[in-house]
């Protein structure tokens, strides 16, 4: 398994297409973990839309546009909705992507989002890349630290994915 941690969702940046390019491969099917977002936020399906969505989601276009540089087509970027998908929706996602890709914002609530769709064995059992930016990156540690800022009123340790342990 390849773990790629990242500090922005801009994959197709010059600094990194080079390395990247070892392992992202056009062939390649990616399934985008959108279960970080903020509750006040996203309160709903539309909510979620107009983040995520094809057609109209702020996010959407930045990375599908990171993954493209790298030849994949739209076609083959999948994201798990919170709202739309089912438990067995989302694993067969994760069962078919050769890249999972952990998004960026809260990762307590991703977790608890994970645990709510009882994703943590699929998760777990990916033989392929995992990848992902800030909250993206640090879900992939067993545990984590996050310090006071905006949303986290106080420093503490969170559980995360136990892909890498010991690793900070």
């Amino acid at each position: 398994m390849i773990h790629i941690l990242l500090e922005g969702y801009d994959i197709q940046a010059p600094y990194l297409l080079d390395t990247l390019k070892q392992y992202i491969k056009p062939e390649h099917r990616v399934v985008v973990i959108a279960f970080s977002f903020r509750d006040m936020r996203v309160k709903n399906a539309s909510d979620w839309e107009r983040l995520y969505g094809r057609k109209t989601g702020h996010f959407y276009k930045g990375i599908a546009a990171g993954f493209s540089a790298y030849g994949l087509p739209e076609e083959q970027i999948m994201f798990l909705n919170y709202f739309t998908d089912t438990k067995e929706s989302a694993k067969k996602k994760i069962e078919t992507a050769n890249i999972i890709y952990f998004l960026g914002g809260l990762p307590d609530r991703m977790m608890e989002r994970i645990n709510e769709f009882d994703l943590q064995d699929s998760l777990l059992n990916h033989n392929g890349i995992v990848m992902g930016y800030s909250a993206g990156a640090v879900i992939q540690l067993a545990e984590y630290h996050l310090s006071s800022d905006h949303d986290y009123p106080a420093f503490g340790y969170y559980q995360g994915l136990p892909y890498l342990d010991g690793f900070y």
